[in-house]
């Protein structure tokens, strides 16, 4: 992926589309099982297929989006959106319903893609996904308060996203086209993955992350309706307000930037999260259910946006940012099942004891990540105030302005100029040696 920065805008409708999908999974899998007459684990089995195939698009796309061109893979994907989740709306067939959600998951995937290459590019990563996560929970938000209004059947939220990346095409003309790279270019393709070791953990950690958070996101529609005894408006109302709620956790996540950096934010708010789980997965009443959800939703997309800009630090390509956004994907995509499978053997509660006990298990290698490397910082040009040796070089060699720098520590010494004689071999007369007397 080159580093040059791409659009703000079109990367950020891109991210909105392949996000809202995993978004929208509790109506999804609810719908298919009431209006397919499915059992919930074929529903939910019905859900992981569809993030599956996205998860395989991130895997397949992640050093391709550059010599496919960035707008010519964000068509394609919206493309197989529009025309995946289009057909899975207009059918009641379950297998045409299945082919449908894992042509849509592809696409939803090549735009995720696309979406993660160019946000890796921008000069704040972590800026530019809090920006995607403010408008996808936004979108999820307000088709959580509408869609119980407009009758029931699976074919709304199916045809909900189709729509959202019909609206999202025009955008793409913001995107390069990167076609005609030259051959130096062309042999940075290959060059290996920086971090490669903490990048690996990175993926593999927030592969078990996404898996717990959607076990229970998958199923959490059916906690509202039979364990907390709760009505579709009232659970689609709880959700609206938790992606709300959602909303203020990343503008907040937005304005704290790097003031904490990113380690903190990740272990202590997979900690908070694995609480929320255990509340919510036990409700069985209103209050509860809501306080669960409601506080899950604040934490979930808050600690998201350091991971995502974690990955993005580890390679200015993008390469890392993709394939770690991908393993999240592989944790959806095996979450619902995972959800429904573990529901219906321990029931609810006994769900959100195991996936409490895997989120803090995890939480460990993330911060260990997000201690250990040190990738860009959140925003260009800071050093950290324990960056040592790179936080040195770093001053050493930016050709930012000394203005734009923050001062995290102690205030920096003052720089002197010298002026170096322009002749080859400056005269020995003109230098003499230091004696006390010549001090001022």
């Amino acid at each position: 992926m080159s580093s040059r920065p791409r659009a703000l805008g079109p990367l950020v409708a891109l991210f909105t589309a392949g996000y809202l999908a995993p978004y929208l999974l509790p109506t999804v899998v609810g719908r298919l099982s009431a209006g397919l007459g499915l059992t919930p684990a074929q529903a939910g089995l019905v859900g992981s297929v569809l993030l599956l195939a996205s998860a395989s698009a991130g895997f397949t796309l992640a050093a391709r989006v550059e010599r496919l061109g960035p707008r010519r893979a964000a068509r394609i994907g919206l493309g197989a959106m529009c025309l995946g989740y289009g057909s899975a709306a207009l059918t009641a067939s379950v297998p045409l319903v299945v082919g449908g959600a894992v042509l849509g998951g592809f696409g939803s995937g090549t735009a995720l893609a696309v979406a993660a290459a160019g946000i890796a590019a921008q000069p704040d990563p972590h800026r530019a996904s809090t920006l995607g996560l403010l408008t996808v929970s936004a979108t999820a938000g307000a088709l959580y308060l509408t869609l119980p209004h407009l009758g029931g059947g699976h074919a709304l939220p199916f045809a909900a996203i189709a729509l959202t990346a019909a609206l999202v095409w025009p955008l793409t003309a913001g995107l390069g086209r990167g076609t005609g790279r030259p051959a130096a270019s062309a042999r940075t393709e290959t060059s290996p993955l920086p971090h490669r070791r903490s990048g690996l953990v990175l993926a593999a950690a927030i592969l078990c992350w996404s898996m717990a958070q959607n076990a229970l996101w998958g199923v959490s529609g059916r906690i509202g309706l039979t364990q907390a005894g709760l009505g579709e408006v009232t659970v689609g109302a709880v959700f609206a307000v938790a992606l709300g709620a959602g909303l203020a956790g990343v503008t907040a996540a937005g304005a704290l930037g790097s003031r904490l950096g990113r380690a903190t934010p990740i272990g202590a708010g997979t900690a908070i999260i694995a609480v929320c789980v255990l509340v919510s997965s036990g409700a069985e009443s209103l209050p509860a259910f809501a306080a669960g959800e409601i506080l899950w939703n604040v934490f979930y997309p808050v600690v998201l946006s350091y991971l995502l800009g974690l990955a993005a630090s580890l390679d200015p390509r993008g390469r890392w940012a993709v394939l770690v956004g991908s393993a999240s994907s592989l944790g959806v995509a095996c979450g619902p099942v995972t959800g429904s499978v573990l529901s219906e053997a321990v029931g609810y509660p006994g769900m959100g004891l195991v996936l409490c006990a895997l989120l803090l298990l995890v939480a460990a290698p993330m911060t260990a990540v997000a201690l250990h490397t040190s990738g860009r910082p959140l925003v260009p040009g800071s050093i950290h105030r324990r960056g040592g040796a790179p936080a040195a070089l770093l001053a050493g060699t930016t050709t930012s302005a000394t203005g734009l720098v923050p001062q995290l520590g102690a205030p920096e010494q003052e720089v002197t100029e010298i002026s170096v004689p322009s002749r080859r071999r400056a005269d020995r007369r003109a230098f003499r040696l230091a004696r006390p007397s010549d001090r001022g």
